[in-house]
This record gives C-alpha cells, structure tokens and sequence, in this order.
C-alpha cells in the first residue's frame, strides 16, 4: 500500500512540475493523457481558456487500426500536428501532465515534431 501511495506523490509531483505558472498570450499548451488503451491530446489557449484542437485514438478513424499503442500514438500525434497546421499554430510547449517522458508518450511528441508542431 505505501508504495502505491508514494507512486501517486511522484506523479503529482511530476505533472505539478511540468506546468507554466502563467498563462501568456499567444503561447498554446499541447496537453497530453494517457489512459491504459488510449491517448488524447488537445492544444489549449490557457489565456481565452479554449481549446483550439483535439485529437484521440477513441475516433473512428483510429479504432479500426490494429496495431501497437505506441503506433497508435504516433499516428495521433501526426493527426493532432496537420489539424493544427490548418488552425495556423506552429510554436506550443508540451505538457506530460506528469507522463515520464518515454514509450507512448514519446512516440507522440516525435510525431508531433515530423507534422510541423515546435516545442
């Protein structure tokens, strides 16, 4: 038991550590959740408090793919960064919220990066 709690202190650590203090305008914030069998992200405008795009492997787009979760992952970064290349944003930071930064985590961010996304 108390390893699981100490787990949870670690990760609410990690993702309090991951956040920008104050939201500037202009700056977008691509967000990221992993559950155990999918991933979503959404690029958010914390200044106006909107989402500007979103994108998850629940769509039906992604449910008919059989493959990997990392793949999976890949594919939704790619989605993510050509939908928000129509909406004209180039430049986020990138929130883990408190994700380690590996497996399908990073398979996303490196997709996100080959579409044109920066951070």
């Amino acid at each position: 038991m108390r390893s699981v709690k100490l787990k949870k202190e670690q990760y609410l650590r990690r993702r309090k550590r991951s956040k920008k203090p104050f939201p500037v305008s202009g700056e977008y914030r691509l967000c990221v959740y992993k559950s155990a069998k999918h991933i979503e992200a959404q690029i958010i405008d914390d200044f106006n408090q909107t989402t500007l795009v979103a994108a998850s492997s629940k769509e039906k787009a992604f449910s008919k793919e059989k493959i990997n979760k990392s793949e999976l992952a890949s594919l939704v970064g790619k989605s993510l960064s050509e939908r928000a290349k129509a909406k004209k944003v180039k430049k986020v930071y990138f929130d883990r919220n408190g994700f380690r930064y590996h497996g399908r985590i990073k398979s996303f961010a490196e997709a996100s990066r080959k579409g044109g996304l920066e951070f």
